[in-house]
């Protein structure tokens, strides 16, 4: 008997709807089912992930981000249906989804393992992390509402390396590549690489261009301005990063686990996306 969650997003009625009647077939045959609690910008982990087989994700990236979040370090797989427009990270659309269920029961699936990023803001005064966050998509340094840039130093793995002026500052994995760091021109780099992807957005300076860093690299920010800047972990808003602090990205502790059933591999979801013609 398999253990089966299901993660839905918070405002679709068409998911609560799917999840209730695949939960209901799964019970029909022997299994047991676990309705999560709707999934929001900035939620704790639910009590009942436990024990679970699989989490099944219903809605867009951003529910799947949520979804891998709930079970960060537990070792669940998460599967994916798209209920959104870009669906990068889901494996299955709504109407295949029991056929999905069935296949991963069944043994006929690929685990994916997808490199994370953790986040420290660690203060120079105590020298200890106040704050330890871990995205799947991307970690960003943001400028607050009503201030015109950030002012940062970073270092690359303890060495210094640029001052930036710009709006923003995001460390991407591969997979969040296609994310924020795709609408500002960052590169697009296959989620099968281990690294981070250093873009800044805006920039007010000669040098706008990114840099793509090994898994090992850390990559560290220091504030020069006069403001603290806003942390967003993921497009969620986690804090902020005071005056005196320093933000330290470097590869996550614990991948992320997807379900891949081998039939939709990145090339060919990107070149549907983006409605890429073969010449």
């Amino acid at each position: 008997m398999a253990t089966i969650g299901f993660a839905r997003h918070a405002e679709s009625h068409r998911a609560v709807k799917i999840a209730r009647a695949t939960a209901q077939w799964l019970e029909g045959q022997g299994h047991a089912a676990v309705l999560l609690p709707a999934v929001g910008p900035a939620q704790a982990k639910p009590e009942s992930i436990e024990g679970l087989d699989l989490l099944v994700s219903l809605g867009g990236d951003g529910t799947m981000l949520r979804a891998a979040a709930m079970v960060n370090g537990t070792g669940v797989p998460v599967l994916g249906v798209n209920f959104g427009r870009f669906g990068y990270l889901t494996a299955a659309e709504p109407d295949g989804l029991q056929h999905a269920i069935e296949r991963f029961l069944n043994g006929d699936y690929e685990l994916e393992r997808r490199m994370t990023v953790d986040a420290l803001v660690v203060s120079e005064a105590e020298g200890s992390p106040r704050l330890h966050v871990t995205g799947l998509n991307d970690i960003v340094l943001a400028r607050p509402a009503g201030t015109h840039t950030i002012n940062t130093s970073v270092s690359l793995s303890g060495k210094r390396f640029l001052s930036y002026v710009a709006d923003s500052m995001i460390v991407s994995t591969a997979t969040g590549s296609t994310g924020y760091n795709l609408s500002a021109r960052g590169p697009i780099v296959s989620p099968k690489l281990r690294c981070l992807v250093l873009t800044p957005v805006s920039p007010h300076m000669l040098f706008d261009r990114s840099v793509v860093l090994d898994c090992s690299d850390e990559v560290s920010f220091h504030l020069d301005g006069r403001c603290a800047a806003e942390l967003i972990v993921d497009g969620v808003p986690s804090g902020q990063v005071q005056m005196g602090e320093h933000l330290v990205c470097r590869a996550g502790a614990h991948d992320a686990v997807l379900v891949n059933f081998g039939d939709r591999d990145f090339e060919t979801v990107l070149k549907n996306k983006f409605h890429l013609a073969d010449r």
